[in-house]
């Protein structure tokens, strides 16, 4: 049976995950970060510890942090456990087991909870769901969307990835997707259409294989530049 959600689910990536799929450089680090459907990720808390401007959005900050924390707990066994029905569709190199994936994602997940709080006063997590996002043109240098568009295909529709992208141009001029790869490793249904879209709206693509696979070809993402 492929792995499948019946709808996103919080599930946090470490720093270290962020810089490798987003192929993020010392000067992409410098930049003015928007990171869209960040969910409890610890990307945000440690860019900003070195120092960095880095904004999350999720409709997941509505909730307080112990709130977030039990519907982290409620949906945690069944990802761990659907990750080990499909063994096979997944890169045992760097996560060697289905609880060691559980104690790494855990343990980014601690570090975005310890963080949230300061950071919402901060105005670094921010409530909000694509494709509409409640910042001025321009506001930020590079967008940043992991394991939420065309991740969760089934669940939106071609027409709401395009409308989601678009969103993220207009308040940044360079927008980064990853992965391109559906739950169940194959590819996006709507990505073809996406990027046609996007072209004949004059954007520039790129599709670039980065150095990260946990999914199995799960290895590209989009780059779109405005």
């Amino acid at each position: 049976m492929a792995f499948t959600l019946d709808k996103v689910v919080p599930w946090g990536r470490s720093f270290a995950e962020y810089v490798a799929m987003f192929a993020l450089s010392k000067t992409d680090l410098e930049q003015r970060i928007l990171g869209c459907g960040d969910g409890p990720a610890a990307f945000n808390s440690e860019l900003t510890q070195q120092g960095g401007r880095v904004t999350s959005t999720d409709p997941i900050y509505q909730f307080t942090a112990e709130e977030i924390r039990a519907r982290i707990a409620a949906t945690f066994a069944e990802v761990v456990e659907k990750t080990r029905q499909n063994w096979d569709d997944f890169n045992w190199t760097s996560i060697r087991s289905p609880e060691e994936l559980g104690q790494v994602r855990m343990a980014a997940m601690e570090q975005f909870l310890a963080d949230f709080d300061l950071g919402k006063a901060q105005r670094r997590y921010i409530t909000a769901s694509l494709p509409e996002l409640p910042f001025a043109d321009d506001s930020f240098d590079l967008a940043l969307c992991s394991h939420f568009l065309f991740l969760y295909s089934p669940q939106f529709d071609a027409e709401f990835h395009l409308a989601a992208v678009q969103e993220m141009l207009r308040v940044a001029p360079e927008v980064r997707i990853f992965p391109l790869v559906e739950l169940g490793n194959a590819r996006s249904r709507h990505l073809d259409w996406v990027m046609a879209q996007l072209k004949a709206l004059g954007h520039s693509l790129q599709v670039r294989t980065v150095a990260y696979e946990f999914q199995k070809g799960g290895n590209e993402m989009l780059c779109i530049y405005r």
